[in-house]
C-alpha cells in the first residue's frame, strides 16, 4: 500500500496586509500528521517548516479526506507578530506559561 500523502491546495492566496499565503489543504488521506503536511508543504513552497502553520484539520465522515487551513508567513519575525499565542506555544516558537499553584503565589509574596 503506498503511504504517500497528495496535497492539493485548492483555495491559495497571498495576503500581502499580514505578509502571508493562505490557502484550504486538501490531503488525499485520512489522518495525517500535521509535521508530515508542514515538511510537504515547505518543499512545495520551497520554505522551511517553521513558518508554515496549520490549524482547523478535520477528517471527514468515513476518512480518506482531510481538510484544513495553512497559513505560510515570509518570515519568523512576522509569525511571532500576527499569530495566536496559543498557536505558537503549540509550534514551540514561545514557551508556555505554566499555570501556578497557591504555594509558590504565596512564597513569592509573602
Amino acid at each position: 500500500m503506498n503511504d504517500s500523502v497528495t496535497i492539493w491546495t485548492p483555495k491559495f492566496m497571498t495576503n500581502r496586509l499580514l505578509p502571508r499565503k493562505q490557502m484550504i489543504l486538501h490531503p488525499g488521506k485520512g489522518t495525517v500528521p500535521k509535521t508530515e503536511i508542514r515538511e510537504k508543504l515547505a518543499k512545495m513552497y520551497k520554505t522551511t517548516p517553521d513558518v508554515i502553520f496549520l490549524f482547523g484539520c478535520g477528517t471527514h465522515f468515513g476518512g480518506g479526506k482531510t481538510t484544513g487551513f495553512g497559513v505560510i508567513y515570509d518570515s519568523l519575525e512576522h509569525t511571532k507578530k500576527n499569530e495566536p499565542k496559543h498557536r505558537l506555544a503549540r509550534h514551540g516558537c514561545m514557551r508556555r506559561k505554566r499555570p501556578q499553584g497557591n504555594r509558590e503565589k504565596n512564597a513569592r509574596t509573602g
